[in-house]
């Protein structure tokens, strides 16, 4: 796989999808209707996921695409396969809170080799270079032209005193009885896949997730975080996070920098 074309075309396609997301945020007004699981879809995760799904078909003609938006590729199965997230939080997106993402990762063997998290309200773009090192790069995030970038690294953790990021929209008590487990010097909420990304900056040491995702929601963030050197594991036995599972439903997991003792869930 040619690495430095995936960047590239990953980087392209989610900063065009957020830059139409944009438009429809920033508009009066948008639609928002409800899918067949209940969860709520608008325009924007509809324009988003035509601009992505296109691009990575015309550039990876070979590689199974696995998107939310279109069930019918959620039954299809691959060694090797890209999968996609168009709108990561539509709920904060619909709220007008600006925590969510743009989500595209490569998946290989299990393993989310590759990704790029774009959050176009806060101006945050996060992604695996072509060496797997992960990076945020600031400045105009212009089309074509890739501005500077800083390599990312999680941080050193003090188990005395962690720094814990937890959902803003799915925070329930039995989160809160897990992260009582730890010494919590800060408790930060964050939306969407941006919790592995503020984990992967060492703004937080870990996150866990005590709810129900799916591999579109956590491939990317995953990606990220594995290029500055996190981990993320499954609640129940700490076994590595795999991806390409038969309904690509994820179970609990706990994304965090080595180093942090972890306490097993049940």
């Amino acid at each position: 796989m040619d690495f430095e074309n995936m960047t590239a075309v990953f980087r392209t396609l989610a900063l065009q999808a957020g830059a139409k997301i944009m438009d429809i945020y920033n508009s009066d007004d948008f639609e928002v209707m409800t899918k067949s699981d209940d969860s709520p879809v608008t325009v924007a995760d509809q324009a988003a996921d035509k601009i992505i799904a296109d691009g990575l078909a015309k550039a990876f003609p070979d590689v199974l695409i696995v998107t939310e938006e279109q069930a019918h590729t959620h039954s299809e199965k691959a060694n090797s396969f890209i999968i996609v997230d168009p709108l990561d939080g539509t709920k904060e997106f619909i709220k007008r809170r600006g925590d969510f993402t743009v989500n595209i990762a490569f998946v290989q063997q299990g393993i989310p080799l590759r990704g790029v998290v774009y959050a176009p309200a806060r101006g945050r773009l996060f992604y695996t270079n072509a060496q797997g090192q992960s990076v945020e790069e600031t400045g105009d995030h212009k089309i074509g032209a890739t501005g500077p970038s800083r390599d990312l690294s999680v941080a050193d953790p003090d188990n005395s005193g962690l720094i814990v990021v937890a959902s803003k929209s799915h925070r329930d008590q039995a989160t809160d009885d897990y992260i009582a487990n730890y010494s919590v010097k800060d408790m930060r909420s964050a939306g969407s896949s941006l919790k592995f990304c503020l984990v992967a900056t060492g703004e937080a040491d870990i996150y866990p997730r005590l709810g129900r995702t799916m591999e579109w929601d956590t491939a990317a963030g995953h990606a990220v975080l594995n290029g500055a050197g996190g981990k993320v594991v499954r609640f129940d036995d700490h076994q590595v996070l795999s991806y390409g599972k038969s309904d690509y439903a994820n179970p609990f997991f706990i994304a965090y920098a080595p180093g942090v003792e972890l306490v097993k869930g049940s």
